[in-house]
C-alpha cells in the first residue's frame, strides 16, 4: 500500500501566460546552519533524565525497580545520538567541491540513501531511502557528502515533507547546480504501529528545482533510474 503525496494546487483555470507557482523558499537558517547554537540555553542532563523519569511514572512504572534504574541515563544518551544533527551544519559538508570532472556535464545519482528519523508530531521513527540527483556546475561534491547532508536533517524531528525540501535546498544553495531532484520514500510507525495500524504503507515525497523542475523530461529520467533494477 503505497500514499504518493503531490502538492496541492486550486482548481481553477489557469492563464497559459501566467508562469506556475515555485514552490514556497525556505529561511537559510533552517537548512544552512546547525539548528542549536552553542550559546543556547538548554536543560542540563539531569533535568532530561529526571524528565524522562516523569514518563516513567505517568505510564504507571515504577522507576525504582531494577531494570529501570538506569533507563532516564540510557534515554538521554540515546536521544544524544538520536539527534546529533541538530549540532552540526549542513553547508559545512558541501563546502568541499572537486573540479576535475572532464566536462562531465549530466547529472549525479546516489539512490538508496538508507535514514531513520524522529516524526515530529509523536516522536516516533519513520524510515526508508533518499535519492538525490543534482547537474553540476563545473564542481562536483564527494559523494558521501550526500549521504551525510542526509543524515543531518534525518537526525532532527522532522516531517517527511519537511526533510525533502531541506536536502534540495542546502544543495541547492551551496553547490548552485543546474538543478536538484530529491525522491524519498519512508514508513512511518507512527501510522504503522499506532493509529491505524497499517503496517507497510509506504508515503513518497519529492522536490525538484532547475532543470528538474522545468524539464519534464529529466524529471522522468531520473524516475527511471531510481525505479531501475538493483545490482
Amino acid at each position: 500500500m503505497d500514499a504518493l503525496i503531490k502538492s496541492i494546487r486550486p482548481n481553477k483555470p489557469t492563464d497559459a501566460k501566467t508562469p506556475e507557482a515555485r514552490p514556497g523558499e525556505l529561511d537559510p537558517a533552517e537548512f544552512l546552519a546547525a539548528a542549536v547554537r552553542a550559546d543556547q540555553p538548554r536543560p542540563s542532563r539531569a533535568e532530561a533524565e529526571a524528565a524522562v523519569r516523569t514518563l516513567l511514572d505517568y505510564i504507571g512504572e515504577n522507576v525504582s525497580r531494577e531494570g529501570l534504574l538506569d533507563t532516564p541515563r540510557r534515554v538521554v544518551e540515546a536521544y544524544d545520538e538520536l539527534y546529533q544533527g541538530y549540532h552540526q551544519c549542513p553547508a559545512e559538508v558541501l563546502n568541499r567541491t572537486f573540479g576535475e570532472t572532464a566536462g562531465y556535464d549530466d547529472f549525479v545519482l546516489i539512490r538508496d540513501i538508507e535514514f531513520t528519523s524522529q516524526c515530529e508530531h509523536h516522536m516516533m521513527p519513520f524510515y526508508g531511502k533518499a535519492h538525490i540527483a543534482y547537474t553540476p556546475v563545473e564542481r562536483v561534491v564527494g559523494l558521501s557528502k550526500l549521504a551525510r547532508l542526509t543524515d543531518i536533517f534525518a537526525r532532527r524531528l522532522q516531517t517527511q515533507e519537511h526533510l525533502t525540501a531541506q536536502i534540495a535546498a542546502a544543495i541547492d544553495e551551496v553547490l548552485k547546480p543546474r538543478g536538484v531532484a530529491v525522491l524519498i520514500e519512508a514508513e512511518h510507525t507512527c501510522m504503522s504501529v499506532r493509529g491505524v495500524a497499517k503496517h507497510g504503507a509506504s508515503t513518497f515525497t519529492s522536490r525538484f528545482t532547475g532543470m528538474f523542475r522545468d524539464n519534464p523530461a529529466e524529471q522522468q529520467r531520473f524516475l527511471s533510474l531510481v525505479r531501475g533494477p538493483s545490482r
